[in-house]
């Protein structure tokens, strides 16, 4: 990095070697296949999970006694996720998204389901998976979903559709929030792990987007899914808290990653910055341009700042609800803000599809609404303010 971000930590030897091989392999794999994988739109980069797989980059997350890494302090990881997203968002988010699909299990499930589900994610090739809960009708407020799960013998039906389901046309198994009783609101959430190949589970066409192509998403279809009881994680009405547990850590990362994504453009317009000359002279002397990347430095030191603050507490076990939410919407809107800045001093070439600001941009705005967009991270920090339910 141009320059680097001094924030008082004090790295283990361990985080050392996570971040530096975090940062070849996104300077090797990742930024290399950052345009073509865009231009695919709708096809995530199979051949780089497997390989981000073998190195451990896949699986580094997990705990130890099922396979992983060991590294399960967020801390480590939001310093993994920068670097990885610093080669590219949208595959960086993609490489890691087993993450996802196992905070639920293990925040709610048994040692058997542990071992079931999570022990597969560490091998060489391991599946992809998905967590489902966005519905057609419900976004940020996941106590109203509309899913339903019907008791029946030692089984459950589930009925619904889920929508913007990173990762579901490649997905081996989903961890699908449902509810018992929609009445209950959040005391009804349940959660279940459903494999692809259930019958009445239709995965819909990938979803074209503005961004962040790397991650393909798709509609989920449940028709009379038929789930054993065995397979519930948790209790009846417990999923509402393993998804704003797995929500508290994940949009930290998202924090993370959208930081990694600010360094890069920031980097990438300071180069540029004294290598272009406009009346005689590097654009980077004329006060416009220095004072522009002096507030993409600034904006990109206050998300790395507040995004580390969130992952200590997290990591220490205090709750930090609005200190996640601090950490989101202020790293995602300012990696919008950043990355505009970045065309805008890369002129005309910013905004061609030769050069990547104009990618930069696109891929920004996602991280302002995916995991509860801007305005709903600002209504839980103004609940916290106020200690409103």
């Amino acid at each position: 990095m141009t320059r680097p971000i001094r924030d008082g930590l004090e790295l283990t030897e361990e985080q050392r070697e996570f971040v530096a091989l975090a940062r070849d392999f996104a300077a090797r794999e990742i930024r290399p296949r950052a345009r073509a994988v865009d231009e695919a739109d709708t096809e995530s980069p199979l051949d780089l999970w497997e390989k981000a797989a073998q190195v451990g980059l896949a699986s580094y997350m997990l705990p130890a006694e099922y396979g992983g890494g060991g590294v399960t302090d967020l801390v480590t990881q939001c310093l993994v996720q920068q670097e990885l997203c610093y080669g590219d968002i949208g595959i960086g988010n993609f490489l890691t998204s087993s993450a996802f699909f196992a905070e639920p299990v293990l925040a709610l499930g048994t040692e058997e389901q542990k071992k079931r589900w999570i022990t597969p994610l560490t091998g060489p090739r391991p599946p992809v998976t998905a967590v489902a809960v966005t519905e057609p009708g419900v976004g940020s407020d996941a106590a109203s979903l509309q899913t339903s799960a019907v008791r029946d013998g030692d089984s459950y039906v589930l009925n619904g559709q889920k929508t913007w389901i990173s990762n579901a046309p490649y997905a081996a198994s989903f961890v699908v929030f449902a509810t018992v009783d929609p009445a209950l609101r959040s005391r009804g959430v349940t959660a279940f792990v459903v494999d692809r190949s259930t019958p009445g589970v239709t995965v819909g066409r990938p979803m074209r987007k503005l961004g962040q192509r790397g991650i393909v998403n798709a509609e989920v279809f449940l028709s009379d899914v038929r789930v054993p009881v065995e397979d519930r994680l948790g209790e009846e009405g417990q999923g509402f808290y393993g998804l704003m547990r797995t929500f508290d850590g994940s949009r930290i990362l998202i924090g993370a990653g959208a930081t990694g994504l600010s360094r890069a453009a920031l980097d990438a317009t300071v180069a540029y910055a004294r290598e272009r000359t406009q009346f005689g002279r590097p654009i980077i002397e004329h006060q416009a341009v220095a004072f522009r990347l002096a507030d993409m430095a600034a904006r990109t030191d206050v998300s790395h700042l507040v995004t580390m603050r969130a992952a200590r507490l997290y990591d220490a076990g205090i709750p930090c609800a609005a200190e996640s939410a601090i950490a989101k919407v202020t790293a995602s809107e300012n990696t919008t803000w950043v990355a505009d800045a970045a065309l805008q001093t890369h002129g005309g070439w910013g905004y061609s599809r030769e050069y990547l600001p104009e990618k930069w941009l696109r891929d920004a705005k996602l991280e302002e609404l995916e995991e509860g967009t801007s305005d709903i991270q600002r209504l839980i920090i103004s609940r916290s303010l106020t200690g409103s339910p």
